[in-house]
């Protein structure tokens, strides 16, 4: 399944884009421990392109705290720029949103020993992934024991692993639809729904977007969901 919000990050071209003449209305702190010199990068996915928001010059001290103006919460990425390989591991991201967040990592986890907190929605995100990484732990076994099975021309044997996908498959959905349900009052829910559940049957998209408080319906991802959820009913 694509999640096309997330889908071949390193292929996006990065544009510079000035956010110094608004009024910040989210500080950004944070520090990577280990980093002495450096430079991090605040962008975000817009109009196919990685853009730039802001970027942070580290020199000498690894603490660091920059304002941005964001007008609603979305997803950010907190990129490390180490001078060397563009490694997955240089790219954080988190669910921003107005107020006060906080980045604590090292240089050598940047991605894996990242711990964010002041922002609601990446907890809830952090919380939906705690079961979503078991789903995905769960689908790798699957294809690597498709991969290494020396029944790769025995029936029976495809038709039981694709069964399990199947299965896996459909927890997998019911799972990420009950948490975006349950939680409509929040961006957090058409995000889930746009990103790993985008090809589900539209009823039950249609039922998560009735979930959706006002608030969260105007919002960039509600608006993103009720635009695919129009494309996909005119192609059915």
């Amino acid at each position: 399944m694509k999640k096309f919000l997330l889908l071949g990050l390193s292929l996006f071209t990065i544009v510079a884009c000035n956010n110094n003449d608004k009024e910040s209305n989210l500080i950004l702190t944070g520090n990577i421990k280990g980093l002495s010199k450096g430079k991090l990068y605040i962008q975000k996915i817009q109009d196919a392109n990685l853009v730039v928001l802001d970027s942070i010059q580290i020199n000498g001290s690894s603490n660091f705290e920059i304002g941005l103006n964001i007008p609603e919460p979305e997803m950010l990425y907190l990129s490390l720029d180490r001078g060397q390989s563009n490694s997955l591991d240089n790219n954080l991201p988190f669910f921003a949103e107005p107020g006060k967040i906080n980045i604590e990592s090292t240089l050598n986890g940047f991605f894996v020993n990242a711990k964010i907190t002041g922002s609601k929605n990446q907890e809830l995100l952090e919380k939906f992934n705690v079961i979503n990484n078991k789903f995905n732990d769960e689908n790798l076994i699957l294809f690597q024991k498709k991969a290494n099975s020396k029944n790769a021309n025995n029936l029976e044997f495809n038709d039981s692993i694709k069964t399990a996908f199947e299965r896996l498959q459909i927890r997998k959905y019911r799972y990420t639809t009950n948490f975006a349900v349950t939680n409509g009052e929040h961006e957090i829910a058409p995000y889930l729904a746009v990103s790993e559940i985008a090809d589900i049957n539209t009823a039950i998209l249609d039922t998560i977007q009735k979930h959706l408080s006002p608030k969260v319906l105007k919002s960039k991802y509600g608006k993103m969901l009720d635009e695919h959820i129009k494309t996909r009913k005119a192609s059915e």
